[in-house]
């Protein structure tokens, strides 16, 4: 009787730390591919980067856009969604970022300059 008792409390703890963690999972990665739509930013398993163009729910594929190049993959193929409205803030983000590096470098350089500019007025005197 004690032995059945392990069992069944073995396979319990069995299925909260494996099993229904995976189903978890599975249904998230489901309803991710259920909302996709054209104009969504896709990463591939492979790491292909691209946009998608068409879905073919019937048959299970997307017409991927890379950079002018359309390539044909199956769902499953596909790692991560990134919402079109997501992708351009990321993106804008992106260039605001490298916008303000690029400025960033010519402060240090004047204040370089000014110093050279009073050395060369201590020098005069």
């Amino acid at each position: 009787m004690g032995m059945i008792v392990m069992m069944v409390i073995l396979l319990g703890v069995m299925y909260f730390t494996m099993m229904r963690p995976q189903k978890k999972q599975q249904q998230k990665r489901q309803e991710m591919l259920n909302e996709m739509k054209k104009g969504d930013r896709i990463v591939t398993i492979g790491g292909l980067h691209g946009v998608i163009d068409t879905i073919n729910k019937t048959d299970k594929t997307v017409v991927i856009d890379s950079d002018g190049i359309y390539l044909t993959f199956n769902l499953g193929a596909i790692r991560t969604v990134l919402p079109a409205a997501a992708a351009t803030t990321d993106e804008n983000q992106a260039t605001s970022a490298n916008d303000a590096s690029a400025t960033t470098p010519d402060t240090p350089n004047d204040a370089a300059a000014d110093d050279k500019s009073s050395d060369d007025s201590k020098d005069a005197q």
